[in-house]
């Protein structure tokens, strides 16, 4: 009987969990190239009673008789699918169509990785994050430019004070990796690399189904609220069900001790 309490125990736990991953993605929901998250969940090893083959009245059992111990968190794992895009006008704002991540680098010198195209510029012309971050490669728009362009393979051109001629001021590159669910999330949108995802390749425009940039344009959150909806509603029916063993569990227990 005390097998079945810390059972159900597990089994609130883990939904809890679930609970939290679906509540930080409905909070995200209109977070520029937030990705989605799901929680993964594993069973316990098995409390083997008896094993198959064991002795018994007609030769070897032919199944083994274990009891589940209950369930534990495997991972959290994201999932990259596509965004909507949404036209701003913005020419800072960039959005990329298929697979992969633009580079950044942080202020610790380390490089990081987002989805999440509402660049800017800073005092002094440099292409950065919301938060400050310079995109990789470094890219200055020269103090008195004016039609700032950047084509679907990244190459970002401005003109320069009277001329007419567009310059080529540098070029937007895009990183992918082997396993992008490995990838650690450090928050503000951005991801670093781990052994786990292995490391960045740069793609090039012309890499069979590159993926495209496009100019004034922003990646929406993937997260669907309805169907975060819906798995809310199964996680909290079967948080449910896991404390009513419980209480099933605590009230057997209870008849048991009051036999005399």
């Amino acid at each position: 009987m005390l097998r079945s309490l810390y059972t159900a125990a597990t089994g609130m736990d883990a939904q809890q969990l679930k609970m939290d991953v679906i509540s930080n993605n409905l909070a995200n929901a209109s977070t520029t190239g937030f990705k989605a998250a799901r929680a993964e969940f594993e069973d316990l090893l098995a409390d083997t009673i008896r094993g198959s083959g064991a002795p018994g009245t007609n030769g070897g059992a032919p199944t083994p008789l274990q009891v589940g111990l209950g369930v534990q968190a495997g991972s959290t794992s994201r999932m990259f699918g596509q965004g909507t895009l949404t036209t701003t006008q913005n020419p800072t704002d960039l959005a990329i169509q298929g697979s992969g991540f633009f580079q950044v680098q942080l202020a610790t010198g380390e490089l990081a990785y987002t989805r999440a195209g509402n660049f800017t510029l800073d005092a002094t012309g440099r292409l950065v994050t919301q938060n400050g971050q310079l995109v990789q490669p470094g890219i200055t728009i020269p103090q008195n430019a004016s039609n700032l362009t950047v084509k679907s393979d990244g190459t970002v051109s401005v003109t320069v004070g009277s001329s007419t001629t567009p310059t080529q001021v540098g070029q937007i590159q895009i990183f992918n990796f082997t396993n992008p669910t490995g990838l650690s999330d450090i928050g503000n949108n951005l991801y670093t690399e781990t052994g786990a995802s292995g490391t960045a390749q740069q793609i090039r425009a012309t890499d069979p189904g590159a993926p495209t940039i496009a100019q004034g344009q922003l990646e929406g959150s993937n997260v669907s609220a309805v169907e975060q909806m819906v798995e809310m509603i199964a996680c909290q029916h079967a948080y449910e069900l896991n404390s009513k063993v419980i209480q099933s569990a605590d009230q057997m227990l209870g008849r048991l001790t009051s036999i005399k």
